[in-house]
């Protein structure tokens, strides 16, 4: 799409069209850290070829604050989540089953809706580095997908499950590309 704004390109919406982001489903979200700054860690080899993530302190305040995010959004349930060094994958329920208006997605202040669960989120965790002088950044904004069925929530679930295993098959090596 060529849509411009004051003679100058921009990036479309990933965001499901017409689509409600406070409405009861399950959505799948990527948030990255800026630049892909692997400040969660590395993936290392375990035992039994399991890989898991050698993490630092804020991969354990990310970790321990989506944990959280309940507790903040009582509508919100917890499917399953990876961090990785430099992003963190998760499925979240927006559990609303009696919401019975439509709110499409808009710019500007949102409440209640996969936004404001993401913005919090990030905040919370910046927050933290801030105040313990932690060097940290996240990417603006965040992937997000609405799962659709059964079958692709199984993928998705596969996929999270996988990924620090899949992380080391292809090579990414981020232990002596960045030195805090």
């Amino acid at each position: 799409m060529e849509d411009k704004y004051k003679s100058r390109y921009r990036i479309s919406s990933t965001r499901l069209e017409g689509w409600d982001y406070g409405s009861h489903a399950l959505y799948f979200v990527t948030i990255c850290t800026k630049d892909r700054v692997p400040y969660f860690g590395i993936v290392e080899k375990k035992e039994q070829d399991i890989s898991s993530l050698k993490n630092t302190l804020i991969a354990d305040i990310a970790y321990n604050n989506w944990l959280k995010i309940p507790q903040f959004h009582p509508y919100i349930e917890l499917e399953g989540f990876v961090i990785m060094p430099d992003h963190i994958h998760g499925i979240l329920f927006i559990n609303k089953p009696d919401k019975d208006t439509w709110e499409l997605n808009k710019a500007g202040g949102q409440s209640k809706n996969l936004a404001s669960v993401i913005r919090g989120y990030k905040s919370s965790v910046k927050q933290y580095a801030v105040l313990n002088n932690v060097d940290f950044s996240w990417q603006p904004g965040y992937y997000d997908r609405v799962i659709r069925n059964e079958k692709e929530l199984a993928n998705i679930q596969q996929y999270i499950y996988d990924n620090p295993d899949n992380w080391l098959l292809k090579g990414t090596d981020f232990e002596n590309l960045y030195k805090p």
